[in-house]
């Protein structure tokens, strides 16, 4: 019987992990929500924020985290037309998240350069 909760325990907890992974995994996605969520709005200014991301990759990740909702993207009908996107409020729940892997992250640095 305790085999049989430990599982059922691992597989509640692995489960929403892998799905919350699927949405934030990969190269882009975080480094994306983290652009967007400090002012960078249009597209050339999230490209040159994120070293290494090419356009059509970036304008596909921009597009998987719309649909999403953790990206919005706004047209300004004026002339030229202005193409500008801001983070939706859901994508602050992510905050904790992002904090806490930088601190694991430095942690982790300085624990293996020792």
């Amino acid at each position: 019987m305790a085999k049989k909760k430990a599982y059922n325990e691992c597989l509640n907890t692995v489960k929403p992990v892998k799905d919350a992974l699927e949405v934030i995994n990969g190269k882009w996605k975080l480094a994306i929500i983290i652009s967007v969520g400090v002012g960078n709005e249009r597209f050339t200014d999230i490209q040159d924020s994120i070293e290494g991301i090419t356009p059509k990759v970036l304008a596909k990740e921009l597009k998987d985290l719309e649909q999403h909702k953790l990206i919005k993207r706004i047209i300004i009908d004026e002339y030229p037309v202005k193409i500008i996107y801001k983070s939706e409020p859901y994508a602050d729940t992510l905050t904790p998240i992002i904090y806490a892997l930088k601190e694991w992250g430095i942690n982790h640095k300085k624990m293996i350069s020792n």
